[in-house]
């Protein structure tokens, strides 16, 4: 299996929490997490703006973004790794890109939320 690179932002706190656990579950380190918070941000492949507002991640040198993106990291994942291979079917991951969309809605919310919380 290729090493996966996956962009993410350290500014928003629901990023952090979720990829500080994709980071443990990575046992067999097989995705290259890139800070798109870091103003030396190496290897930047689509613009900072998409970069920060849809999930983006690299496999195989194909960019994946949304829903496409996280499938291809639960597929890294050895304990998420049969998650990721049912996303390769095309109704469930359009499924699973309806339920991104609708996420991305709430986004803002939950981050105020979570980052009142946090600075609490």
């Amino acid at each position: 299996m290729s090493k996966l690179t996956v962009w993410h932002d350290s500014g928003c706190p629901l990023c952090r929490a979720e990829i500080a656990v994709m980071r443990r579950l990575d046992t067999k380190d097989r995705i290259e997490f890139i800070d798109v918070a870091n103003p030396l941000m190496a290897d930047c492949p689509v613009d900072r703006a998409e970069l920060l507002a849809r999930f983006q991640a690299r496999e195989d040198g194909v960019m994946l973004s949304g829903a496409a993106a996280f499938a291809a990291m639960w597929r890294a994942i050895p304990v998420l790794r049969p998650f990721g291979l049912i996303a390769r079917s095309r109704f469930v991951l359009a499924l699973l890109e309806r339920c991104y969309v609708m996420f991305l809605r709430v986004r803002p919310t939950l981050q105020r939320l979570v980052g009142h919380t946090a600075s609490a």
